[in-house]
């Protein structure tokens, strides 16, 4: 069993950051991706980034490079989404995923976690 537990979600105001933490145990070290996706109300699923589990390296989607940052402590099983300067349109609920293979389309991913709500407003 894969079991990947989001956490950092909240209310934060247009212009702040927040971090987002992706805790992986069981079988989540077989996949060799891990990544964060987002969902906003009414909307279709949204790629922002994912790792090779390998050798760290990190891929963005076009649309989500410059604000996002993805990262990892490999001795925690955790990674983070450092998210800044927020936007409304950021709202959305977050997960974390994992694959196989590198990929920036969420439809490629197989195991989810439950998601954390991000709001950005006033």
């Amino acid at each position: 069993q894969v079991l990947l537990v989001e956490s950092g979600g909240g209310l934060v105001q247009p212009g702040g950051s927040l971090r987002l933490s992706c805790a992986a145990s069981g079988y989540a070290a077989h996949y060799s991706v891990i990544g964060w996706v987002r969902q906003a109300p009414g909307k279709e699923r949204e790629m922002i980034s994912c790792m090779r589990r390998s050798d760290g390296s990190t891929y963005y989607a076009d649309s989500m490079k410059g604000r996002f940052t993805i990262s990892r402590d490999a001795a925690k099983n955790t990674i983070y989404l450092q998210m800044t300067n927020l936007k409304p349109e950021d709202t959305a609920v977050y997960y974390c995923a994992t694959t196989f293979d590198v990929s920036l389309d969420f439809r490629d991913y197989i195991e989810w976690g439950q998601g954390t709500q991000v709001t950005v407003s006033s």
